[in-house]
């Protein structure tokens, strides 16, 4: 499939378009403040151990501490207690194998790895056999002659000293010998500095930080189906061809920088995208459209036929709504980066035949996806359970915040509400205190509410407590938010 890769530079963020058909459907933001920190290497400090849980609290520098389980310790012993392999104020080399997320601190893990282009890299310090040379091979290349095949080839460039282990990575397949012990070199050069610098920093202290999020698009996205790439920052058009220059010297034609009068991302409207892709509603061509629901748990969507009515018949009507839905949402996973539990409400078919079809459509759709997805058959609800790998935030958590006014819940109180939450507050108020007068100082939608439909039991409320109240409007005020001034 051809495709095109669009990177957005500038000194604030780095945003990233995969461009195929014509259309975005992959959509990739890197804030310079709140750039992701997956993959980076920290010397690290235990602040807590927590044997009940066998976690640990460790320090790395960040504003919440990160977290580690015994299991991201050692892989084959599941015997280990956390408490035998870690103190408190232990200093220890660790890895982010998850960015911070809402709450939840980093994730790490002592089994370290380093990404190159063909190879990953597993430093002694992070095998549990380091005496031994390891080769694994990625899980995508499948055929058992393939494997064993890259395993031999590996296993003859690999330096007799070493003592770490390699993970052979999907591009491999298509990569020369010379290709191979270029990226093998940087790989174990890497990790020297690495541990280098372990013996001058004090903890806690970033070692090593993984590639820009451009750099790592032409290690991990950009490939033979790739057509273009276009850069419009000559700065960074620069760096792009000396990083691609030592490890993807086939790209380098791919490369171009644009300079067109038009903005990069208005070539296919990136921008008109983004905003769609925040919205709760998706429409589709045939008139349906997907109402998209994110939540802290997981992710829903709702097919709705809408003003659909194409079909020769009502199921014929149903389906096509939901063939075309499942390729709708697949692109959506994407486009917004959605990942955890995801639930698809379809709507409802008593075709068995329907369900598979439609099941095919999305799970064909998913194969170009490059985080891993797993999708279930229908429940007997007629939902449809998936899990999306959940690697970064989502876009909505890059670009979003929640609501002022309704701090996210999606809905406020009515003016209607907040006067009668006034009412009462006054009467809490009265009985603890001995004020001359009652202010109340409120949004002018609920102002007006007290001058006109609830100004009856604002006045019998006076009356009740023998105290004037007064009212004073303030336009800066939210609707749920207000004062009750005592004078």
């Amino acid at each position: 499939m051809n495709e095109e890769i669009l990177i957005n530079i500038t000194p604030q963020e780095t945003r990233v378009a995969l461009i195929q058909q014509g259309a975005v459907q992959e959509l990739q933001i890197e804030r310079t403040r709140q750039r992701g920190i997956v993959g980076n290497i920290y010397l690290a400090k235990v602040v807590r151990v927590l044997p009940g849980m066998q976690s640990a609290f460790i320090e790395i520098g960040l504003e919440r501490t990160a977290f580690m389980h015994v299991a991201d310790i050692t892989q084959n012993n599941p015997q280990a207690q956390i408490e035998k392999l870690l103190f408190e104020g232990q200093n220890v080399l660790v890895q982010v194998l998850k960015d911070p997320l809402g709450t939840k601190g980093a994730r790490l893990t002592t089994q370290l790895s380093i990404a190159g282009r063909n190879l990953v890299y597993l430093p002694p310090a992070g095998t549990d056999a380091a005496s031994e040379k390891y080769i694994g091979v990625s899980q995508r290349i499948d055929q058992p002659e393939e494997r064993e095949a890259i395993k031999a080839r590996l296993a003859g460039l690999m330096p007799a000293d070493e003592k770490g282990g390699i993970i052979v990575r999907t591009s491999a397949q298509d990569a020369s010998d010379t290709e191979l012990q270029h990226d093998m070199h940087y790989l174990r050069t890497t990790w020297e500095k690495i541990r280098e610098a372990v013996n001058y920093k004090a903890a806690p202290s970033l070692l090593y930080q993984d590639l820009s999020l451009a750099e790592r698009v032409l290690r991990d996205v950009a490939g033979e189906e790739t057509s273009q790439i276009r850069v419009d920052s000559a700065e960074n058009f620069e760096k792009l061809k000396g990083f691609a220059a030592l490890y993807m010297p086939n790209l380098l034609d791919k490369l171009t920088l644009h300079r067109g009068e038009r903005a990069l991302f208005d070539l296919f409207d990136v921008d008109a995208e983004i905003n769609k892709a925040l919205g709760r509603r998706v429409d589709l061509k045939s008139g349906g459209y997907l109402m998209i629901d994110q939540t802290e748990s997981m992710t829903t969507i709702d097919v709705n036929t809408g003003s659909y009515v194409g079909g020769r018949n009502l199921d014929d009507t149903v389906f096509k709504t939901n063939l075309e839905a499942a390729q709708a949402i697949a692109r959506q996973l994407r486009l917004r980066n959605l990942g955890g539990i995801i639930i698809i409400d379809f709507i409802d078919m008593l075709s068995k035949d329907h369900q598979e079809s439609v099941l095919h459509e999305l799970k064909r759709n998913l194969d170009r996806d490059h985080a891993r997805t797993s999708v279930s058959d229908f429940s007997s609800l007629g939902l449809v359970e998936m899990t999306r790998k959940r690697t970064r935030e989502s876009l909505a958590h890059i670009t979003c915040e929640p609501c002022a006014t309704c701090q996210g819940k999606g809905e406020i109180k009515t003016a209607q509400t907040i006067c009668y939450e006034i009412l009462r507050e006054i009467v809490r108020e009265h009985r603890q205190f001995n004020p001359r007068e009652f202010r109340i100082v409120a949004a002018p939608d609920v102002i007006d509410l007290f001058l006109e439909e609830e100004n009856q039991f604002l006045a019998q409320l006076g009356d009740f407590i023998n105290k004037p109240i007064k009212l004073q409007a303030e336009g800066s005020f939210r609707q749920e938010q207000y004062d009750i001034v005592l004078s």
